[in-house]
C-alpha cells in the first residue's frame, strides 16, 4: 500500500525521487498522462524506508540497482496538477544517484520498463532547464548547486 490518500480537500502523497546527473544533463521522464517532464521515482509504501523505495522505483522503471550517494532535499510541496484540478500536499525526498556504471548514460532518450504508461526518459541539459516544461520548478535553479547535507524546502506552486 503506497502512502497516498485522497480527501475532499485534496491529495496527500509521500514519494521519493532520484536525481541522476551525467555530463551536465539531468535524467527526466514523461509518460502518456503528463505533458511535462518530471523526475524518476515514485510513492513510498507503508513500512518502507525512503532508501528502499527509491531503489525499488528505479529498479522497476529503469532496471538499475540504485547507488545512492546522499539525500539532497526533503520538499514540502503544495501544488495543483496541470492535468487535473486536484490540490496536492506532497512530501518528497530527493536522492542523488550515481549512474556512472550503468547503461543509462549511453542513451540520450529511451523507454522505461513499465509499459502501461509508455514512460520515456531523456537526458536534459541542465543549462536548458529554464526553458523546459519540468516539475518541480525548484529543480531548475537548485540543480546547479547541490547541497552537501539534507535541506528542507517548501515549494508552494499553487
Amino acid at each position: 500500500m503506497d502512502l497516498t490518500f485522497k480527501t475532499d480537500e485534496g491529495v496527500f502523497n509521500y514519494r521519493v525521487c532520484g536525481i541522476m546527473l551525467h555530463e551536465n544533463k539531468l535524467l527526466a521522464m514523461k509518460n502518456d498522462y503528463s505533458p511535462y517532464y518530471y523526475l524518476p521515482g515514485g510513492r513510498v509504501n507503508l513500512h518502507e524506508s525512503a532508501e528502499d523505495a527509491v531503489r525499488r522505483e528505479l529498479r522497476e522503471e529503469l532496471g538499475i540497482e540504485a547507488n545512492i550517494i546522499r539525500p539532497l532535499w526533503l520538499v514540502q510541496g503544495f501544488f495543483m496538477e496541470d492535468t487535473s484540478p486536484e490540490r496536492y500536499h506532497e512530501l518528497c525526498l530527493y536522492f542523488l544517484i550515481d549512474v556512472s556504471s550503468t547503461a543509462l548514460i549511453r542513451q540520450e532518450r529511451f523507454y522505461g520498463l513499465e509499459t502501461k504508461s509508455h514512460e520515456v526518459f531523456e537526458w536534459l541539459p541542465t543549462d536548458t532547464l529554464q526553458e523546459q516544461y519540468l516539475y518541480p520548478l525548484f529543480i531548475k535553479e537548485r540543480i546547479h548547486c547541490l547541497p552537501q547535507h539534507l535541506e528542507l524546502l517548501t515549494a508552494a506552486e499553487i
